[in-house]
């Protein structure tokens, strides 16, 4: 299977008969994902002053989208993602309302923190079935392979987006606006999505019955241990950069900096997807995690913004391509029916990550400064990086064949 896509590529994936009403209903949909969960801790703050207080609810809620990709992701892979979605987007929409009237009323964090948990675990998991589904409609090769570079690069122009919107937003007379605004616009495109001929035309594949689900696979646990290496590394830096930045007394300029390096990672994912390299995917996944590792070092050696900024564009370029190269690696590692919850998986590993890197840095930062947390960005990596090329085999082995007592727990 070829691992590389040309422009012509990208060309032909989009304009993909049946494909455009869920490529635009997508793009509505996963537009706030980097909004809600920010949105809804400026609000907290802005009604509790507590950063601390807001800090606990958008990590709940973060936590929940983690459970939610991946108990999503095995319903849409079993029912298809019609049924599953229009049922998420009808629960999201109750706890979007309970989280707004239990900050409004002056709840305390034992009501808001499981509010906050409900609402990012209903959140609809339309990158997850968006994903899926160029598996359904496009054959194996380049374009596919296009399709899933397109998920991965315009899931990074939504994170450069977001944060930049719940920013402005909270300014609004009212600071809830934030939050209505991106539930509104994901519960809009996820029922849009949902309800596409080409999305409900979607039918389940046969799929092994197995607890583990996409996890049976050894070579998708490796796919998930190097996805949470990629989070871990980012978690660190991302609260680094803005520590940095206040400490120059600049407190304003930390989203700013952390924008160039999504910028370069959004500019080389698309030259990386044309000539990959290494191009065996087993390689590609160790590869990419430790030399983004290595590059995390830069960070460490500025004095100033103005490095900073530089040594972010560079480190940005291997963003993209590990996102694109987790995404594709699920077709050759997850098993048959599983490539849905396969993708929560990598989402719920990259999730995992960021809060044990987040969590890990600022203590860090505290006790030692950012230059300690840039390198233990790197050193965490690497060190995943290393776990994973150990397990590389799993990944170049694929899906193993089932065992003849699985045989019967394969649904008809």
């Amino acid at each position: 299977m070829s691992h590389s896509a040309r422009l012509s590529d990208y060309r032909a994936a989009l304009t993909t008969p049946g494909m455009r009403g869920p490529v635009v209903a997508s793009l509505l949909a996963r537009l706030p994902i980097a909004m809600v969960g920010l949105s809804l801790l400026l609000y907290v703050q802005r009604e509790t002053g507590s950063f601390a207080a807001a800090g606990l609810v958008s990590a709940s809620s973060l936590v929940g989208v983690a459970f939610g990709s991946i108990v999503q992701g095995r319903l849409m892979d079993r029912h298809g993602p019609t049924r599953p979605l229009l049922t998420a987007v009808a629960l999201f929409g109750v706890f979007v309302a309970l989280a707004i009237s239990a900050i409004e009323a002056g709840a305390t964090l034992p009501v808001l923190v499981p509010v906050a948990f409900a609402v990012g675990l209903t959140e609809p998991m339309v990158g997850s079935a968006s994903r899926a589904l160029w598996s359904h409609v496009l054959p194996a090769g380049p374009t596919r392979l296009a399709g899933f570079a397109y998920e991965a690069i315009s899931m990074e122009v939504f994170f450069i987006l977001g944060p930049g919107l719940a920013g402005l937003l909270v300014t609004a007379p009212w600071a809830g606006t934030g939050v209505v605004i991106g539930a509104v616009s994901m519960a809009v495109g996820a029922v849009w999505f949902a309800l596409n001929p080409t999305v409900r035309g979607v039918r389940p594949s046969p799929m092994s019955r197995s607890v583990l689900g996409a996890l049976a696979s050894p070579g998708m646990r490796t796919v998930a241990l190097a996805a949470l290496g990629f989070g871990m590394t980012i978690g660190f830096i991302e609260v680094a950069v803005p520590a940095a930045a206040a400490k120059a007394g600049h407190v304003g300029v930390g989203g700013l900096l952390l924008s160039l390096w999504s910028v370069s990672s959004v500019m080389f994912g698309v030259l990386y997807s044309m000539k990959p390299f290494p191009r065996a995917m087993h390689l590609r996944l160790p590869v990419l995690l430790g030399g983004f590792a290595l590059l995390s070092l830069l960070l460490a050696v500025p004095t100033g913004l103005i490095g900073l900024g530089a040594a972010l564009l560079v480190v940005g370029t291997l963003i993209t391509p590990q996102a694109t190269t987790h995404s594709a690696a699920i077709e050759q590692v997850a098993p048959a029916g599983t490539a849905t919850e396969a993708f929560g998986w990598v989402v719920t590993a990259v999730t995992i990550g960021l809060a044990i890197g987040q969590s890990a840095s600022g203590q860090l930062v505290e006790s030692y400064g950012t230059g300690a947390a840039f390198v233990a960005a790197a050193v965490s990596g690497l060190a995943i990086a290393a776990l994973v090329w150990a397990f590389r085999g799993t990944v170049a082995a694929g899906v193993p064949l089932p065992k003849q007592d699985e045989l019967a727990l394969v649904a008809p």
